[in-house]
């Protein structure tokens, strides 16, 4: 199960992901992440702190958009995942390829 909360701040987006992304809903995530993209904004913050676990099809939707970013000036940063599903990025490379950081004070500064 997957619950999506985001927070509008004037210089960023937040989303906050609570429990686990999956094939059956990284639609949602995906879903989430276009209407940002499509809406504007410059910098997205992802908050891992609650995320338990993510499949390779919630990575395939980042990676979808790293494109999409680099094109629209957006800054990705994610922030707070436990150490297990940090693993998952960084075994696959996407640490070097999606800002990643250990909490959200830190990923401000990005």
């Amino acid at each position: 199960m997957l619950k999506i909360e985001t927070k509008h701040d004037s210089n960023f987006t937040t989303l906050h992901l609570i429990g686990e992304v999956d094939a059956s809903n990284s639609v949602e995530l995906d879903e989430h992440i276009s209407g940002l993209v499509d809406s504007g904004v410059q910098k997205i913050l992802v908050d891992g702190s609650a995320l338990e676990y993510i499949s390779s099809a919630g990575l395939g939707v980042f990676m979808s958009y790293i494109e999409d970013f680099q094109e629209k000036n957006i800054s990705l940063v994610i922030f707070g995942l436990n150490e297990r599903v940090y693993q998952v990025f960084r075994i696959l490379g996407l640490d070097q390829l999606i800002q990643i950081k250990s909490d959200k004070e830190e990923a401000l500064r990005v």
